[in-house]
């Protein structure tokens, strides 16, 4: 008991240090303030003090935050000035060096951005997603039913990965005793390299990730030379803007796809019990009306979400909101603040599984680069809570979330559960 007053002390602290940092001393992207989770009221007090806010001085180099919800969507809309191209560094704070860069259509610009999207859109259809609810239903209810009774285990290993993980190798047509593989591909490739972290290095990382292209590459061949079929890999290998990419492009998509439909709907999965279970008001209210779930899923990945940023370049000086952004400048579009941002979201800190408008947020992004799976993750979430609602009374969290070191993943790393005997 003592060791929880302690850690609790030592989280008020580091919270109330928001309140009288000087505001030029602020650094928002700070994996640390993501692994603690005591990052809230340094983007409340930007919010409402500098919503857009210049960092000098970072583990990732100078950036500018951009946390109000409104100025995001601008943002994310103006390509002529913001750009997403890998060329100038991405998507994310973390700059990675040149040489090691990966071109996807999420970091491209128009028009290019269209055509390689549009090859893989197909699998996020209606009628494609009708055939692939068949397939999650019974693999929720498998993996449901199969977890431990009247002991603790981890949610996040068990379920939130192994159903995510499935999913992952369905989309790809993946061979099923291998589909950790693409966790840990996913894990590689978004973690930031250190002593505590998943690789040491980045040429550690990039020797896992050269593992992966090497694996999708036979795979690729073989869709390749086969008659065209519903998987992500043959859509790609036979699409005309996507047959012909280079290395790097393709190791780019492959990532991308990975991650987008590992890290996303896995914490959102990890992230809905953990919301559920620090609300109990709101859980009764789901156990006794489940046709709730349909305003609970977005609450949820509003609530989570689990991708803590997105970010654009200047492509020339800017003048935004009083402030002058220079040509080269690094933008953080923070759409975890966005999500809090009091002006759009009605009582953004209270969970409320009933919200009239659930679906005001920015959790899949916003405009062209739009999440293009959001559907597929708001059906997988869906039915998980559908399964366990017809399972259990109830499911407890049984102890403290540990949380990824990353403020790009805003992700659980376990989250210790218990289901009654």
């Amino acid at each position: 008991m003592h060791g929880t007053i302690e850690s609790a002390s030592k989280l008020d602290a580091l919270r109330a240090r928001a309140t009288s940092l000087p505001l030029e001393q602020f650094d928002p992207g700070d994996p640390e303030l993501f692994r603690t989770d005591t990052f809230w009221p340094y983007f409340d007090r930007l919010r409402r003090e500098d919503p857009v806010h210049y960092c000098k001085d970072s583990m990732f180099g100078p950036y500018w935050s951009v946390t109000r919800y409104n100025d995001i969507m601008e943002i994310e809309t103006n390509h002529s000035v913001f750009s997403s191209a890998s060329a100038l560094g991405g998507i994310t704070i973390r700059d990675i060096d040149p040489d090691l860069r990966r071109e996807s259509f999420i970091s491209m610009d128009p028009p290019r951005h269209a055509a390689q999207r549009k090859t893989v859109a197909p699998m996020f259809t209606p009628t494609h997603l009708d055939n692939l609810a068949i397939n999650i239903r019974k693999r929720s209810a498998e993996c449901l039913d199969n977890l431990p009774r009247g002991e603790v285990f981890d949610w996040v290993d068990q379920v939130s990965i192994e159903l995510t993980t499935q999913m992952l190798a369905v989309l790809f047509d993946f061979p099923w005793e291998d589909r950790r593989k693409l966790t840990r591909w996913s894990d590689v490739a978004t973690t930031i390299p250190g002593p505590d972290g998943l690789v040491s290095t980045e040429d550690e990382r990039m020797a896992e990730l050269t593992e992966c292209a090497a694996y999708f590459s036979r795979l690729w061949k073989e869709r390749s030379e086969q008659p065209p079929k519903s998987d992500l890999l043959s859509m790609m290998a036979h699409g005309a803007a996507t047959r012909d990419m280079d290395a790097k492009n393709f190791l780019g998509n492959l990532i991308l796809l990975i991650v987008g439909g590992n890290d996303t709907t896995r914490n959102t999965m990890s992230g809905s019990l953990l919301a559920l279970s620090q609300h109990p008001d709101q859980y009764r209210k789901l156990r006794e009306n489940p046709d709730l779930l349909d305003s609970f899923v977005p609450e949820v990945i509003r609530w989570q979400t689990p991708l803590a940023h997105m970010r654009r370049t200047a492509l020339s000086d800017f003048e935004f909101r009083g402030k002058h952004i220079k040509k080269g400048d690094k933008v953080v579009m923070w759409y975890v603040s966005g999500n809090r941002d009091e002006e759009v979201i009605e009582k953004p800190y209270e969970f409320i599984i009933d919200r009239a408008r659930p679906r005001t947020h920015l959790s899949f992004g916003f405009g062209i680069h739009r999440c293009v799976g959001l559907r597929l993750a708001e059906l997988q979430l869906k039915i998980i809570w559908e399964e366990i609602l017809r399972r259990f009374d109830h499911i407890d969290v049984v102890g403290e979330p540990k949380r990824v070191y990353s403020s790009f993943v805003k992700g659980i790393e376990t989250l210790p559960v218990k289901i009654a005997a």
